[in-house]
């Protein structure tokens, strides 16, 4: 449709021009502001299988590597909580935090020795590691649990390379039922607009997915960078259809949301695009119930106010800052006022609601008045069903063009990501170079079967 398709070109262009704008070279992160609220974001970049369409910071595992790398990592932590930072949530994403098991609990552990104040913790997992033994202990540290399967349907999963690395659907889902059971909230990623992906695909995607017994699900779109899409185009034969995307993004909120007894799962949305048997759990947007974060870790993105912090992105970069006594950010990118309030209005829509007294009282006007031009055009658009000086809530077509909005920021950090890969040294630019061949040769086997 006119509406998206003029929002992705405006978001998309404006978020590649964010970051890599106003960009200076930094080394340390501020101190924590009086008032302000901290997540803590912590990144393992290391991954049995790197995934076509993926664009985070990720390294092919190397056990000597990943020891190194932990050890910066719990070094880096220390640096945090000595500027003062005492976040009340933590969020381990990757990469596939569970790569190594000893490292991640003994980082947690310190983790949560050097910040009481941590409430509630979320890890990512990968399939493989659905094991009851080798989580016992980690669940009585992570009270959120979710793993990436990102499609059910087995000649996907071949095209990604993780059918022979992860398991097949069957053998995924059958994991699931086993240790679901094991996490307050057990979250399943999806994604969804693969090249070639169908309603009908989608729809088979949920009736498994409600035999796995998880109780939160999230589907991503799809979120090719200018750097993957060639790849995906290679290991899915076709590009990525935003027409389509519309109708599959419907066809999941609403099959999601519908009773138990008209067909439906019976969730509860929790965002855009996360649904959960209890609509109070956590999920896996951080930025919806955290706009500040502090990042550890390689790559990591430390968002405060209006100011953003980016960590090496090089392996060997990052633990040698740290080693050398430093930490391992790199540059700061100065968003701008105009800029910090498009991404707030961003991530509190994405959140189903944002909040009008709020805004006006940390910014002196309703949104309405505040921001004329990117709130006339989304409610020209029909975006908004409540539309008030208490909040502001979504329609049908209004979660849709938040999804693109949200779809188009994130495509622009991953255009960037994108640009810091080409800068890594040659030994590292190698290891991506390897693993797209691999990519390529198993998408081959697929189209051979």
């Amino acid at each position: 449709m006119l509406s998206e398709r003029l929002l992705s070109k405006t978001i998309g262009a404006g978020a590649v021009q964010l970051f890599r704008s106003k960009t200076e070279t930094a080394d340390m992160l501020p101190a924590p502001k009086d008032g302000h609220t901290y997540m803590l974001y912590v990144h393992i970049p290391f991954c049995d299988v790197l995934c076509p369409y993926c664009s985070f910071t990720r390294f092919p595992f190397k056990e000597e590597l990943g020891r190194r790398y932990f050890k910066a990592l719990r070094q880096e932590l220390k640096a945090i909580h000595d500027l003062g930072y005492q976040p009340p949530s933590a969020y381990i994403g990757g990469g596939t935090p569970t790569i190594m098991m000893d490292e991640l609990e003994r980082t947690i552990d310190y983790m949560r020795e050097l910040f009481p104040t941590i409430t509630e913790v979320s890890s990512e997992t990968n399939p493989p590691h659905l094991d009851r033994e080798r989580l016992e202990r980690l669940s009585h540290m992570v009270q959120r649990f979710s793993v990436g399967v990102q499609s059910f349907d087995n000649t996907l999963l071949k095209r990604m390379d993780r059918y022979n690395k992860y398991g097949s659907a069957e053998e995924i889902v059958e994991r699931i039922q086993n240790v679901h059971d094991m996490f307050q909230t057990f979250n399943v990623d999806m994604i969804f607009n693969f090249p070639g992906q169908t309603p009908e695909m989608i729809l088979h995607d949920i009736e498994v997915f409600k035999t796995t017994g998880a109780n939160q699900i999230t589907y991503y779109p799809l979120m090719a960078s200018p750097g993957s899409e060639k790849l995906m185009q290679t290991c899915f034969h076709g590009q990525v259809d935003y027409v389509r995307e519309r109708e599959l993004y419907n066809t999941i909120f609403d099959t999601m949301t519908a009773p138990e007894e008209q067909g439906g799962a019976g969730f509860y949305a929790t965002d855009v695009y996360t649904f959960a048997k209890d609509k109070n759990a956590m999920i896996d947007e951080y930025v919806v119930d955290y706009g500040e974060f502090v990042a550890a870790g390689c790559g990591g993105y430390s968002f405060m106010g209006s100011e953003i912090y980016n960590n090496d992105s090089s392996l060997d970069g990052y633990c040698r800052r740290i080693e050398e006594g430093h930490m391992s950010v790199a540059n700061k990118i100065d968003m701008g006022r105009a800029n910090e309030k498009r991404y707030r209005m961003g991530r509190e829509l994405f959140g189903l609601r944002l909040d009008n007294q709020a805004w006006r009282r940390d910014y002196g006007k309703y949104i309405q008045y505040d921001m004329p031009v990117e709130y006339g055009y989304l409610a020209a658009n029909g975006a908004f069903d409540k539309n008030n000086a208490d909040e502001l809530t979504l329609t049908r077509k209004g979660r849709y063009l938040v999804l693109v909005m949200m779809r188009q920021i994130f495509i622009g950090m991953n255009t960037e990501r994108d640009r810091l890969r080409t800068l890594l040294p040659d030994e590292e630019r190698t290891w991506f170079a390897n693993s797209a061949a691999k990519q390529v040769a198993a998408a081959k086997a697929a189209d051979a079967e």
